[in-house]
This record gives structure tokens, C-alpha cells and sequence, in this order.
């Protein structure tokens, strides 16, 4: 499927059982919500060293601004590049829970050892490997959030997932705030919670998050499921698994083979060509408060406002997406942000100027952030899906990285109009290109694509 499939008809979520009456499967599955949970609890604890991190290392450590963008870099570079390693391993062992577990457990390890650093180099190790935990997890994350999930639920689940680890987002510099508010050791006050929030959240993750694997079965496969007799259910029951019927081993080259999925690779390039256009979130702060005089006082506050509308309207947009076609709702969300950018260059300086710009980014958010996930889901077999994701993903995060880079060498060299204006017209090209590749398939072609998504491997 491209991005704009659609769900599927409304008649097949539900088939009426002999004497039980429709029968239909849950509109967000339990992993989904145990995932949503560990999410949310690791972005709490997460969220919380990065509110003070500058300040601790600019401030407390005396590193300099170019140090620390430099830094900001390198291990938000490095989680982009583990991504492939996570994916590849999750899909090899099949296993995605142990890679996720593994990665969300480095995290965690890493928050109490920030206690006992107290340079640069240290803490610049502690940092790289907190990110390699995130870069492991990603991918595994998503493909269990998707094999959890029916084809056309796939929005709404992931839409679920990304308003919960918002939710999280929108706690841990709140929560950081206060703990700094009241104690004295304040920087290693936050450290130590934040470390204790981690390990609660790999304690969901272990006894909550079932291990998975298998894709999930469509509406009409429950419902034929449940209507299945006691005396059936035994029989199978006492029949065996033949060794012959299990699949065999995902080896590198079926995963880098995905590339050859005509889907998948319009997928990869167009959230690429997207993302190196997409300024970096900060820069956007950095514009608003240039653009409206905001005081330094209420910067802290701008990100929260983008969290806001993110966590209010990221099941809606899923939802919507599944419906209408992800397609559609992608790249609205790009053409919210394209708004955004154009109110920062040419709107007047109204009161409700940041109101509408953190409203815009918010919704472009929403729009995007777990639409992607779920189109590659509907690309990628399921054997392969955390790969899959974690090629796209990868992508992804290092072309915005690269725009990172551009436009803060376009700021220095012509200043914020010029670079802004020249990243709104790039995103514009983009979005047209985006807007033919990702047009929907032709049925013949379509059939076509699906069979070459059927894996091919050697007894």
C-alpha cells in the first residue's frame, strides 16, 4: 500500500456469531497501550535530563555553545545510525521485545551513571550510550506496535502511541522544573529520579509488553476465531508445529533487498526529500521568539505548547488517516508546517502570532509523525517490518540532521529570512514531488508490487 490506502470496508470489523452477536476486535490492542505506557514512563524520565542538560553543561561545566551543538549532534546522529543495527537484530532473532528491552534497559543504565560524571568526556560516553539504547529500541517499538495491529487500524494505533509518549514529553520538563525548585543538589536531584523513572518504565516493558511476532489477524480472522468450538480448539490444541512450517532466518541480504520494494523505496526517499527541508525544532523556537520578542523567561514554555497539540490531535489525525488515506493526511501535515514557515516570514507581529505557529508545528506532528510508520508498515512483510521501519526512519533522521546543519550555515551567512525562506521553498519542490511519487497504485500495479513483498528464501 502506498500512503494512500485506506482502511478497510466497515462490514469487515465485525461478523456475527452463532448466538453471541457481532464480534469485533478492539480498536487498540493491549500492546499497543502496554508500549504507549513504557513510552510514556521512559520519555518522562528521558524528557528530564534534557531540560536541564544545557544549563548543566553550559552553565555547570563551562562547555561552550558550539561544544555542546556539537555534541547535541553527534549522539542524536548516532541513534539515527543504530536504528538499522535494531531493526536488522529484531528481525533476525525474532525477537522484537529483547531488542526493544535491551535498548530501553541501556537507557536507563545510563541515567545513574550521569551522577558520577563530571566532565566532558564522561558524560559525553554516558550520552552516546544512552543514545544507542534509543536508536535499538525504535524500530522494534514500531514493528510490535504494528504486528500487534490490524492493516486498517494502523493509524489510530500508532496515533495512540505517539499521544502517550507526548504525554510524557509534556511531563519531564515540568517535572525536572519542580525538582529543581526544591532541593538543593538540584542537577543530581533530577539525575537520580530520572534514573528510578527509567527502570519502572523496563519494568512495564518485561511484565506487560508481550514478546510478538506475528502480524496481527485482520477483524474478520477474530471474529472467525471466536466462533471456532471447544472440541476444534482441542484437537488443534494436541497437534504439533512441524519444524518444516517455521520460517527460516531473516539474513542481511532479504534485509537490504527491502530496497528493491518500489513502495518502500518511494516511502524512503520522500520522507528523505521531506525531511531535508523540515527545520529543526529548535530553530522554529529560536524564529518565534525572534519573530514576537518573546522573553527568555517563557522560552522554556514554547515546546509544551507543540506537545500540546500533538498529544490532543495525534489519535484523531491516525484515525482520519486510516480512514481517508495516509497520503492525504501526510502531506497536510506538510503543508501545515509550510504555513507555519510562511506566517514566520511574512504574518505581522500579532499577539496570537505563537499561539498559531506552535498550533501549526503541533498539528504537522500529528499529521506526520505516525502516519509514516504505519505506511511502512502496510509496505513491508512481516518479517522484516522492523527493518523496514528502521530503514525509513534512518533516513529520515539523518536528512533532518542535515538540514539542521544547512540552515544554521544559511542563518549565519544571510540571516533567519533568507535561510527560512529557502527552506519554505525546498519544502514546497518537495511536497509536489512527494505529493506524484506516493499518488496510489494503478489495481494491476498494485497486485504486481504485492506479490514481490512475498519473501522468497531457501529451505
Amino acid at each position: 500500500m502506498y500512503l494512500a490506502d485506506r482502511s478497510a470496508p466497515a462490514s469487515e470489523g465485525a461478523k456475527t456469531a452463532p448466538g453471541r452477536g457481532p464480534v469485533r476486535a478492539p480498536a487498540v490492542a493491549s500492546t499497543v497501550l502496554a508500549l504507549g505506557a513504557v513510552s510514556m514512563i521512559t520519555d518522562i524520565s528521558s524528557e528530564m535530563v534534557t531540560a536541564v542538560l544545557p544549563l548543566y553543561l553550559i552553565a555547570g561545566l563551562g562547555l561552550s555553545p558550539l561544544g555542546f551543538g556539537a555534541l547535541d549532534g553527534v549522539y542524536n546522529g548516532v541513534s539515527a545510525l543504530v536504528q538499522l543495527t535494531g531493526g536488522h537484530l529484531a528481525d533476525r532473532v525474532r525477537n522484537h521485545k529483547l531488542i526493544a528491552g535491551i535498548g530501553y534497559g541501556l537507557s536507563a543504565l545510563c541515567k545513574p551513571l550521569l551522577l558520577l560524571a563530571h566532565s566532558l568526556g564522561p558524560i559525553s560516553v554516558i550520552l552516546t550510550l544512552e543514545r544507542t539504547g534509543k536508536g535499538l529500541r525504535t524500530a522494534p517499538r514500531d514493528a510490535l506496535i504494528s504486528l500487534s495491529t490490524p492493516p486498517e487500524l494502523q493509524g489510530r494505533a500508532f496515533g495512540v502511541h505517539r499521544a502517550m509518549d507526548t504525554t510524557g514529553a509534556l511531563l519531564g520538563p515540568l517535572a525536572a522544573f519542580l525538582i529543581l525548585s526544591v532541593t538543593v543538589d538540584g542537577y543530581d536531584a533530577v539525575f537520580g529520579v530520572s534514573a528510578c523513572v527509567a527502570v519502572l518504565g523496563v519494568v512495564v516493558l518485561m511484565l506487560f509488553v508481550p514478546s510478538g511476532g506475528a502480524p496481527a489477524p485482520t477483524p474478520a480472522k477474530a471474529a472467525a476465531k471466536a466462533t471456532a468450538t471447544t472440541g476444534t480448539a482441542a484437537a488443534g490444541a494436541a497437534t504439533a508445529v512441524p519444524d518444516a512450517d517455521r520460517p527460516a532466518p531473516v539474513r542481511l541480504r532479504d534485509a537490504l533487498g527491502l530496497l528493491r520494494l518500489p513502495r518502500l523505496r518511494n516511502l524512503a526517499v520522500c520522507a528523505v526529500l521531506l525531511g531535508l527541508t523540515t527545520v529543526s525544532d529548535a530553530f522554529v523556537y529560536l524564529l518565534l521568539q525572534r519573530r514576537t520578542g518573546i522573553g527568555d523567561q517563557w522560552f522554556p514554555l514554547l515546546p509544551l505548547g507543540t506537545a500540546a497539540v500533538f498529544l490532543l490531535l495525534a489519535v484523531p489525525a491516525g484515525a482520519l488517516a486510516d480512514r481517508i488515506g495516509r497520503r492525504t493526511v501526510f502531506l497536510t501535515g506538510h503543508a501545515l508546517l509550510l504555513t507555519g514557515y510562511g506566517l514566520l516570514l511574512w504574518a505581522p507581529a500579532w499577539p496570537a502570532l505563537p499561539f498559531l505557529v506552535l498550533a501549526l508545528h503541533g498539528m504537522f506532528y500529528a499529521a506526520t509523525d505516525g502516519v509514516l510508520p504505519a505506511a511502512v508498515a502496510a509496505t513491508v512483510p512481516g518479517e522484516l517490518r522492523a527493518t523496514g521501519m528502521a530503514l525509513v526512519g534512518t533516513g529520515q533522521a539523518l536528512a533532518r540532521f542535515g538540514c539542521s546543519l544547512a540552515f544554521g550555515g544559511a542563518w549565519t551567512l544571510w540571516g533567519t529570512g533568507p535561510a527560512l525562506a529557502a527552506a519554505a521553498a525546498g519544502l514546497l519542490c518537495c511536497a509536489a514531488v512527494a505529493g506524484v511519487v506516493l499518488r496510489p497504485a494503478a489495481p494491476q500495479e498494485a497486485r504486481t508490487d504485492s506479490n514481490r513483498t512475498e519473501p522468497t528464501r531457501s529451505a
